[in-house]
């Protein structure tokens, strides 16, 4: 079956987007191509504004692109001071290659990715907050798109547990670890958990902040996906763990600003660490089998090492006794 994971991306070249940004935006300037996962995206230098070109993968379905443009829509009705890239124009239709690919225009979040710059732990704080917004912007808002099968959603372990082939049996024991962890700790409680549309992917590679590390915007709205509202902050835990040598002190700064905006009932609070290990376990998943399909897009496995680091050490501690040390600190 053909998925956005398993189809190869967008192969524009730079003179074919020009070409888009000329004909169908009436815009020219400097154009430069940036990595991504599964789309392609090019940086539009104008004059007077940038802008991004996303050219969808051509698995992507126009529901998933009408959900993330109308959860846009929504977060700006409710906070106008929040900053994501919103589509300028109509999506147009593209062929190549026998190919049908969707293609928008984007403005510019201006700034710096997280995983550019250090950060101090009063700014993680301001990333909680920021996350923390997002997410009481979106409450209240539903979408078609967003009930899927998704296979970045955490909620769905049986696509997990589809992945472990794809890894050595060793690999195999800690995952099921972390999936047996879940199901006997948080699965029956799971009806505490909290279910929104989220934006499922705050990543340092998402997250934008300024010259001072504040942070001002998120982009990349593509995983978005109907599932438990925990998972947004639990996956930016994921890559704080990722990034700092001192996992419980950062982490427990972003889950303070989170909390001061956002209310997390104790079974949300609990469930943090189970959810942000499962991402964990996703990530190193996906980059085993996709990179065995796409072993030039090296932008597939940026993640694999480090979450690998965060699974072993995390494999040997008592989560439950984790969370509530991290909850203490969060005050």
């Amino acid at each position: 079956m053909q998925t956005i994971f398993n189809t190869p991306a967008p192969s524009f070249n730079i003179e074919e987007a020009l070409n888009i940004i000329r004909k169908e935006y009436d815009l020219n300037g400097e154009i430069k191509e940036l990595y991504s996962d599964r789309d392609q995206n090019f940086h539009i230098a104008n004059k007077s504004k940038n802008f991004i070109l996303k050219i969808s993968n051509p698995a992507e379905q126009i529901s998933v692109l009408d959900l993330q443009d109308k959860a846009v829509e929504y977060i700006l009705k409710n906070h106008t001071n929040i900053q994501i890239p919103k589509r300028i124009g109509p999506i147009i239709q593209k062929e190549k290659d026998g190919k049908i690919f969707l293609v928008r225009l984007l403005n510019y979040i201006e700034g710096n990715f997280l995983h550019e710059k250090k950060i101090t732990k009063s700014r993680h704080k301001d990333i909680g907050v920021f996350l923390a917004k997002l997410n009481n912007a979106l409450e209240g808002f539903d979408h078609p798109g967003a009930h899927r099968k998704f296979d970045w959603d955490v909620r769905q372990t049986g696509l997990i547990e589809k992945k472990l082939k794809y890894i050595t049996p060793i690999d195999q024991k800690t995952i099921r670890h972390f999936l047996n962890e879940f199901e006997k700790n948080i699965i029956p409680f799971r009806n505490e958990l909290k279910m929104s549309i989220i934006h499922n992917d705050a990543n340092d590679h998402n997250i934008m902040i300024d010259k001072e590390g504040k942070m001002i915007g998120i982009i990349d709205f593509g995983d978005m996906v109907y599932s438990y509202r925990a998972l947004d902050p639990a996956i930016c835990m994921a890559y704080i763990a990722q990034d700092n040598d001192q996992v419980l002190p950062y982490i427990s700064s972003m889950l303070c600003g989170y909390r001061s905006a956002c209310h997390l009932n104790q079974m949300e609070l609990n469930s943090l660490p189970y959810l942000m290990c499962l991402r964990l376990c996703i990530t190193v998943l996906m980059a085993a089998w996709r990179k065995r399909l796409f072993p030039k897009n090296k932008y597939l496995t940026i993640s694999e090492k480090p979450a690998w680091k965060i699974l072993r050490a995390m494999e040997t501690i008592n989560l439950q006794d984790w969370s509530d040390k991290m909850i203490r600190h969060a005050h």
